[in-house]
């Protein structure tokens, strides 16, 4: 499954979201920086994965990173 054929109201995405934000409620004791640098990490090795495995491409993966910085600055669309 390539990056630009999921969408956020996918159940499947939904599901695992949520397995994320209880495996994150369990890691407190880390401050939101530190928890932030260790998943851009393991982002990072992910995308590559895909990447490597052709499973999208380097233009889908760029588009991705765009719309998560969007998201994250709170940027309005142009």
């Amino acid at each position: 499954m390539s990056l630009s054929e999921i969408t956020q109201s996918s159940g499947t995405v939904e599901e695992c979201s949520d397995e994320l934000a209880d495996f994150l409620s369990g890691m407190r004791p880390y401050a939101p920086a530190v928890l932030a640098f260790a998943m851009r990490l393991h982002l990072g090795a992910l995308l590559q994965a895909l990447l490597t495995a052709r499973d999208c491409t380097r233009e889908e993966v760029r588009a991705f990173l765009k719309e998560m910085e969007r998201e994250a600055l709170q940027y309005e669309e142009a």
